[in-house]
Parts: structure tokens; C-alpha cells; sequence
């Protein structure tokens, strides 16, 4: 696709979390910091929160990219709308630890043992929470509990990182969970991109698959990506990655502003069925992070729900069918790119 058009060695903006696209940002390398002191407390509980496609999850992966195999075991758990025993039963599977048909009792005798058997290897167990917001409070009673389980000489050796959406801090903040909240070593909230950071973000993943400036972009081109997305990095890696195929479908050695907005317009039509926006609307990052409410659907910060007219029904089919005839417009130009291929294949067989 765009990735050979533009010469690169690999895709630059896939959506899944890889290490070896960390950026540096001002506000990844300080969550970064607190998670390395937290782990430096060798107990208790950190917490990251942030925005969906933050960068919460990409954060953990560097981490445990430089940790130490031999002084770390991590364990996962990414499915959290789960009750208290389930949790628990999760906790001891992601450890290698079988629950089958086991009671409490002796699951956390097991468990234990396990962390008795590490510590004795000179190990420490590591416990990784994805979407914690969605967590009841018994299910994390039960994972405070689980931080309580001591060694010989009352040493743990059981941390927890905890990643969640803004709202999880307001769950945090209940009474019931004063324990837990004593227990927290270490918590930081990954706010988004600024504009600048925003153009070096798109910059440094080009540059990491050997970009020399073809697609060159422009200033308005950066603008647009940060005004569309708010400086979300997953928000930011769809645009890029829409933009990018989009300029190699139109044989473009230039990613402008006006393109970038009409990819980002285009995308909502796709995705969310809106009628146009940008990244401070309703349901944009910037609102969030004041505390405001809103109703949007997580994509690029569009509000999600509203009532069309019939003037508006009649905008969306026009706007569904000029997107439809974009599409078989790219399908006949990849298709004589394929054919253009296979032809020159042919010739030097």
C-alpha cells in the first residue's frame, strides 16, 4: 500500500501498541519516571490514566522493553468488566497459577507459594490492570487484597499497575476504597500532545521507517493533523495513516492542510456518521480534561449523538455516496498500480 509507494521499510501509524515507536513526549517521559519510581518502592500500587489511545498501553510496553527478564515476571489482565471472584481467578490464570475447580483457600495458598518460590530466584511479580475504570469495587478490594499476600519477614513482592480512562480517578475517589488509595505509590495522568509535540510525534515514526521527506508535509498539513485529533497518538496514527494513502492513491509527493482536513472529514463520514468537525468539540480531549461532561463515541472528538432532519438524511447519503465513489476510485488506481506490478513481474521473469 502507501508504505511501498512512499519507500518505507515498514508502516509508520498501525494502531497497536509497539515499543519501538515510543515518543518521548514531555508527558510520556514524566508518567514514564512514575512508573520507574514506583517500581522502585518495590510494593503497593501505580497508576496511569488517560485518554483512550493516549498511549497507556505503549507506555507498560516500553517499560517492561528495558526491565530486567530475570528480576521481573508481568502478568496481564485487558478484560476488566469482570466481578471480584472472576478477577481473582483471572490473576492467578495470567500467572501461570491453574484455578480450575480450586477453592479460594487454595488458590491463594498457591499463590503464595509462587511468590515465595520467586523471591527465593531473586524475582519480583509484576501485575499489569488495562481498562481499570471498568473495574466494580469489590474487584479491586479484591486485587488490594491480593497486594496484602507477604513472604517471610512481611516483604511483597507483588506490584500492581493499574491503566484507566479519566473517570477511573473518580472511582478512586470513593470512600470505600480509602485502603486502596493508601496504598498508591505513584499516579500520573498522560494528558495529549501539544501542536509542536504533535509534529515531532508524525516525524520521529516517519523517520523510524526511513522516511526522507517524501511525503514532504507542510505546516498547515501539521496543524490540521493536531486540530483534528487533539493530540491523541492513536487518534493522530489513523488520520496519518488515512492521509498517507490517500497522497500515494493521488501520486502525491506533497500532504497539505486542505488534504488533511478532507481526509479527517472524510473518516468521521466513515466511522461516526457526523456532519464535521474538529478536535475541540464536544467530545474533544481538551473538554475532558476540564472536568466538563459530554456525550461523543471515542473517536476524533465529534459529538456522537444527535437527531438528523431529512435535510440532514439527505447530506449523509450524499455525503455516504460521494465516499463511495472515492473508494472506487482508489480501487481502480490500486488496481492499475497491482496490474502495473505484475506486469513488469512478468517481463523481468
Amino acid at each position: 500500500m502507501y508504505e511501498t509507494f512512499y519507500d518505507f521499510a515498514a508502516m509508520p501509524f498501525q494502531l497497536t501498541p509497539d515499543s519501538r515507536f515510543f515518543f518521548g513526549s514531555k508527558g510520556h517521559s514524566r508518567a514514564i519516571a512514575h512508573l520507574i519510581y514506583g517500581l522502585s518502592q518495590a510494593e503497593g500500587f501505580i497508576i496511569v490514566t488517560g485518554e483512550v489511545g493516549a498511549g497507556k498501553t505503549t507506555l507498560v510496553e516500553r517499560l517492561w522493553s528495558e526491565l530486567d527478564r530475570d528480576t521481573y515476571l508481568l502478568a496481564r489482565i485487558n478484560t476488566t468488566q469482570v466481578s471480584g471472584e472472576d478477577l481473582f481467578r483471572l490473576t492467578m490464570t495470567a500467572f501461570g497459577i491453574n484455578a480450575s475447580g480450586l477453592d479460594k483457600a487454595t488458590l491463594l495458598r498457591d499463590f503464595q507459594d509462587m511468590l515465595r518460590a520467586y523471591a527465593a530466584g531473586g524475582r519480583r511479580c509484576l501485575l499489569v490492570v488495562d481498562e481499570a475504570q471498568n473495574l466494580p469495587l469489590q474487584a479491586l478490594e479484591e486485587l488490594r487484597m491480593l497486594s496484602n499476600v507477604t513472604i517471610e519477614g512481611g516483604h511483597s513482592v507483588l506490584q500492581t499497575i493499574l491503566l484507566g480512562q479519566p473517570q477511573f480517578r473518580r472511582t478512586l475517589a470513593s470512600p470505600d476504597l480509602d485502603q486502596l488509595r493508601q496504598r498508591v505509590l505513584a499516579s500520573y495522568h498522560l494528558g495529549p500532545l501539544s501542536e509542536e509535540e504533535t509534529r515531532a510525534y508524525i516525524e520521529y515514526r516517519l523517520n523510524a521507517v526511513g522516511w526522507h521527506n517524501n511525503p514532504a508535509f507542510t505546516d498547515g498539513a501539521f496543524g490540521a493533523m493536531h486540530r483534528h485529533t487533539g493530540g491523541i497518538p492513536r487518534r493522530i496514527n489513523r488520520l496519518c495513516s488515512r492521509v498517507l494513502l490517500y497522497g500515494s492513491l493521488e501520486e502525491s509527493t506533497m500532504i497539505t492542510g486542505p488534504m488533511v482536513d478532507n481526509t479527517a472529514a472524510e473518516l468521521q463520514r466513515d466511522l461516526e456518521g457526523g456532519a464535521g468537525g474538529g478536535g475541540s468539540g464536544p467530545g474533544s480531549d481538551t473538554a475532558t480534561q476540564r472536568g466538563e461532561p459530554f456525550q461523543g463515541t471515542g473517536g476524533f472528538g465529534f459529538q456522537g449523538e444527535y437527531a438528523p432532519t431529512s435535510a440532514a438524511m439527505e447530506r449523509r447519503i450524499e455525503a455516504l455516496e460521494d465516499a463511495v465513489a472515492r473508494l472506487e476510485q482508489g480501487s481502480q488506481r490500486l488496481m492499475d498500480m497491482f496490474s502495473g506490478f505484475n506486469a513488469a513481474r512478468q517481463w523481468q521473469i
